[in-house]
This record gives C-alpha cells, structure tokens and sequence, in this order.
C-alpha cells in the first residue's frame, strides 16, 4: 500500500535493434544522466537514473523523476526535448517497466512468426519487432509481426508506433481478438493453415495493477469487473493457443492483481487444453526480476459483498454472471499437475512499479477439439473466403452463458493493458450471430473502413524501368515484395514487404482486415524526371534497400575506430542530388537525433521557428505541438487501461 501511494517512477526503453542503440546509451550516460544527478527540484533531490537490473544489455532505465516533473522543470527541458525528439524517431520508447516484461518471456528469433493478439497502443509490439531485427545486416527478417487491435482508432495508433521502426515484417489488421480468422498461406504450391510460433496474449482487463498511474481505479473499481471480463479473456487466450504452433511458446499477461483475471483463466486454459498445453517456469529468463508465485487458491466476491468459494454454492440466478472457470480446480492432485505456482505476480513494492501478471505456456500437442475435427482442419484449404471451418471449433462447453455475461450493462467497462479498447457489446453481437471471422462488412472497402487497397507490383511493371537503371538495383532486388495503395493514377509511394507477409497478404484478402503493412522505399518527386527518375529514396526505407543498391545519393557515414570521440556506429541518410546542391532528406525529429549523434545539441530556440517566439506565438505553437506529444504518451504509457469512465463513455457512445 505504501509502494501504491508513490508515484510510477519514469520508464525508457532505448530501441534495441537498430545499430545507433549503442550511442543513444552513450549519449544518455555520458551527458543526460550525468548532468541530472546534481539537480534539486522543490526539495526534491534527483537521482541518477538507474538500468532495470533484470532487462538485458541496460536497455531500460528508470528514474525517481515523475513523468509530470520531467514535463514541467525548466531544469530539465534539455532532457525533456531529448525524450521527445527520440521518441519520435523512434530510438527509444517511454513504456511502464512491467509492460517490457511479457516480449523478453517470449524469446522471439528473427524466423518466428508471432501473433500480438491485443497490440494498440504498441509497445510491446515494437519490442517483437525490434527482437526480430536483432541482426541489422538483415533486411527481411523470415519472421514477421502480426499486430491486431479489436478498436479501429487505436489501430492507427499502433501503426504510429510501429512506422517509427521503419520494418517491412509488420502488419497491422483490426479484428476481435476472441475470434480472429484463422489465416492460409502457400507452402511448396499448397495451401496451409499458419500457425503462429509465438502468440502474445495481452487481455483487456479491469487494471487494479494500474492504481499509480490511473487514479480513477481507486474510486472506480469493483469486484464486478473481473466477473464481467473473465469470460472474454478466456475466449481470447482460447483462440491464442488454436493460432498456436505445435512446440510454439504463449505469453499470456495482464494489469490486473485479480485471480479472477489471472489464475483463474490459465486453470480453465490448461484443463480445456487436456495435456495440450504446459504452464512453464520462466523464473530464470528474466535474472534479477522479483516476484510471486502464482496463487493456488482464491475466493469469488460479488459486488453486494457476498463471497462464493465453490461454484456449487452459487445459486441459479447468479449463473450468467458467475461461471464455473472462475474458481480454482478442486481435484487436489489435477490442481498440483498445473503447476499455478509458476505464474509470475510482479507487486508493486517488488521494484518500484506497477502491479502486473505473466504466466508463459508451452504448446504440446494440437487442442483436442481440433484433434476430434480433422476434416474440418483438412477443408479449409478449399476454402477462398470469409471464416473458415479451421476457425470454427470453438471452446467447450462454457460458450453460450460466458457470451451472455459479456452482455450485461457492466459489460462496457473495458479496463485494458496496452491492448484493445473493445466495445464488448459490439464483440458480444458479434458472437451471438455465431461469426467466428472477419467482422460483417458493411459498406467496407477490400481491407477495412476507408482503406486503400494494398496492390502488388508486377516484375514487369513500368515504374521499374527508370527506377532499376537509375539506382542501378542488383538483380536479385525482390520486385514482387513493392506494393503500392492504389488502383488507378499515377503511383505516389512505393512500399515493401517482406515475401513471407506478401504470402500472408495474397493469400487473405478476404478474410482478413489490413490497416497497414509495409515500410516506404520510394516517394515520387516529379522534379527527379530530368535526371532521369520521378522516384526519390524514402529515409524510412533506407536500411532495407541499401544492400541492393549500388546508385550514389546515400550519404554514408563509416566509423573510424581510432577517435572514440566520434559516433562508432555507421550511419546512412537518403538525399537528393540536384544540379547544384546534395540535401539530405531526413524527417526533421531524426535531423536533430544524428546532430545529437556527433555531438551538436539543437534546442527549439535555436531552430529558426518564429525568431525566438515572437511576441509568444512561436512558444503557443510549440506548447500545442508538446500537449499533442503528451497525450500521445498518455495513451502510449499514463492511461494503457483507460479510467473506467472515458471507456465506458467511449463504448456507449461507439455502440
């Protein structure tokens, strides 16, 4: 209680893969940090930042600095804009320490496949995407990310967090997690069924683990909330591990400290799954993280304050809300097979953060309703569209009634970790109607509301020609892998996938809801035709065109290892040659991260905008650029699971 009554301390996390990570912590350690830990502010003496002892290679670090002191100290504006101006670049991320944990316990390599079932606002996301690029020299990773949030608005939310990681291995689609369609791809001329080799399984839940951050949870939460949510996360960890590759590894995670929301389901995940799935004992792949056993036994309390310990004593008039799967088993020896005690409960007085639990499950063997329905697995392969039977075996026997439950006036209030903000009654709808797939498509275009369409070039289209002889590509550039969002008319940015995505995306269409994939290469610059290409290098695909291009407009840097005191990573930056000038075409928030790589600071004063906040202009623009930052990072790090109100508003007004 005294730990929940401090504010969260400050979290970063420096983006690991990218090959300037190393200098970003360079940088932080030699002249941010150092120059903080002198610092008093209102009689408060300011730590030095220190690295999360359990995250590898001081990835992550945490200060006793609040987030909303770092916003308003004059002292720290410098550290301040630091924060800022990387986040958006994308070489670090503001994310709560607890919410890192989950993708470390998921040991992602460069080949896996992995499902982020409840993704928005992608934090997380943007770790598995970082882990699949561990190797920069790779510019298609064999792996990919498919990120999915069941709330259309968040989804581009998403696609904000992932764009700043500039990967052709992301897709984002928006679908109802509980249900999301099974997806084919081509294996060796056959259609397949993928199956994930990692899942993360974020649920949406009522957040009492949130209490510091979200102070609305203190005067909003009740014992109802678990009961209304239980049935949805179970539905969601369900259709998790049917995604799930035989040998393939789930992490299921959520805010919440309840039994209800954590034990409760993985009892009722591994008693489904009949020996299928395994609770394993992550407690060594994370040295140096405190916390719990998972508990072993757990009572059921109303929200009048009448407590349950056996689904037996609960009368009949309380079934649609209360549910056999949310007490504990009570055969002794099937409870000790379990293994409960390996779930991870993180308190917040273990290190300083917020409530939060993990449990990591192994997947044996296929389900065993998918082991009683062969043919239905066999026959999706025949099929071309909408949802097919492979997505149909849905989870005994607790259907209906959990269904029920999600219907109930309560049923809006949301509380999520990071993932989907969903409008239950639009899910619960949904499930009534027995639509195990994409959502209806009223008036929908081919991939989702108000989307273009992503068309694949072909090796023999035009728009190669000038490209291929102008940049001089090598032979073995994937043409096929260059997609564009249009039909018709001229083409204005050419994107690329990886060929395992574009196997995903040809394959899909139908059934499957795309936001967005893809990372820019090229954007169409109609002075470029003289020199004989309408097409200029895009800076957000540089890293993954470079290997197969031989033309002159990257300005490369290379590091000389005999002065330590220049940055010791290469650096590459598209331009443009015109007739009597190069510039480098570099978003503005990166111009200022490279300035900052070899030792020049530039401050907003300093850039030229309105002559030193001209008569306060300048400072009110720059303050409305900054609230539109902050609230970024409210939805992003402050307010993952929303206060119970703005969801509940926000449903009603949705449905």
């Amino acid at each position: 209680m005294e730990a929940m009554r401090e504010p969260l301390p400050a979290t970063i996390r420096i983006t690991g893969y990218k090959s300037h990570a190393k200098e970003i912590l360079h940088c932080l350690k030699e002249k941010y940090f150092k120059d903080i830990q002198e610092l008093e502010i209102d009689g408060q003496k300011i730590e030095a930042p220190q690295p999360l002892s359990w995250y590898p290679d001081e990835q992550a670090w945490h200060t006793n600095m609040s987030r909303k002191l770092i916003r308003k100290s004059p002292l720290l504006e410098k550290f301040h804009q630091f924060l800022v101006s990387e986040t958006e670049s994308g070489n670090i991320s503001r994310q709560e320490a607890v919410s890192m944990i989950p993708p470390l316990l998921l040991k992602i390599e460069s080949h896996h496949k992995i499902l982020d079932m409840c993704a928005a606002p992608g934090s997380k996301t943007a770790q598995l995407i970082e882990m699949l690029h561990s190797d920069m020299d790779v510019p298609f990773p064999e792996g990919f990310v498919i990120a999915n949030d069941v709330d259309n608005k968040r989804c581009y939310l998403l696609v904000h967090q992932a764009k700043r990681l500039n990967s052709p291995c992301i897709m984002v689609v928006n679908h109802d997690a509980s249900c999301i369609p099974m997806l084919q791809i081509d294996s060796d001329g056959k259609k397949d069924i993928l199956f994930y080799d990692r899942v993360l399984c974020d649920v949406p839940c009522s957040g009492d683990g949130t209490m510091r951050k979200n102070i609305d949870v203190w005067k909003k939460w009740t014992t109802s909330n678990s009961l209304h949510l239980h049935g949805l996360q179970l539905r969601i960890a369900v259709r998790g591990v049917e995604q799930l590759a035989v040998g393939g590894r789930m992490v299921y995670s959520t805010c919440s400290l309840n039994p209800i929301e954590d034990e409760a389901v993985i009892a009722a995940l591994l008693e489904k799954s009949e020996g299928a799935l395994e609770l394993v004992d992550a407690s060594a792949d994370l040295p140096g993280l405190k916390w719990m056993p998972g508990v072993t036994s757990w009572k059921l309390m109303t929200k009048e304050g009448q407590w349950f310990s056996d689904w037996a004593d609960v009368p009949s008039s309380r079934h649609t809300q209360i549910r056999p799967t949310m007490f504990p088993p009570k055969d002794p020896e099937k409870l000790a097979a379990m293994h409960l005690e390996r779930c991870m409960r993180i308190l917040p007085h273990h290190q300083n953060t917020g409530g939060f639990f993990v449990a990591v499950l192994v997947k044996k063997a296929p389900m065993p309703w998918n082991k009683r329905h062969p043919k239905l697995r066999k026959s999706a392969a025949a099929q071309t569209g909408g949802s097919s039977p492979a997505d149909a075996p849905c989870p005994p026997p607790e259907g209906s009634q959990e269904e029920m439950e999600e219907g109930g006036p309560e049923a809006k209030v949301d509380e999520e970790a990071e993932p989907a903000g969903a409008p239950l009654a639009q899910e619960a709808a949904g499930k009534q109607e027995a639509v195990c797939g994409p959502p209806p498509s009223k008036k929908l275009r081919l991939f989702g509301y108000k989307e273009d369409p992503f068309v694949f070039l072909t090796e023999a289209d035009p728009v190669f020609n000038t490209i291929q002889s102008f940049y001089d590509l090598s032979p073995d550039f994937p043409k096929l892998n260059v997609l564009t969002r249009t039909h018709e008319g001229k083409k204005r940015h050419l994107y690329m996938v990886s060929k395992e995505l574009r196997n995903v995306l040809l394959n899909n269409s139908e059934r499957m809801k795309v936001i967005n994939t893809g990372v820019k290469v090229w954007s169409r610059n109609s002075d470029g035709e003289e020199f004989g290409c309408a097409f200029r290098l895009a800076q957000e695909g540089i890293y993954t065109l470079q290997p197969y291009r031989m033309g002159s407009i990257v300005l490369k840097y290379l590091p000389n290892p005999n002065n330590p005191s220049e940055p010791q990573c290469p650096i590459q930056l598209c331009g443009w040659r015109g007739k009597t000038s190069i510039r480098a075409f570099v978003p503005r928030n990166e111009r200022f991260h490279y300035l900052r790589m070899l030792g020049v600071e530039v401050f907003r004063d300093k850039q030229g905008v309105g002559q030193k906040r001209k008569d306060g202009e300048t400072k009110e623009k720059q303050e409305e650029a900054e609230a539109a930052v902050e609230k970024e990072e409210e939805l992003e790090n402050g307010d993952e699971n929303g206060s119970m109100k703005e969801e509940t508003e926000n449903k009603e007004s949705t449905s």
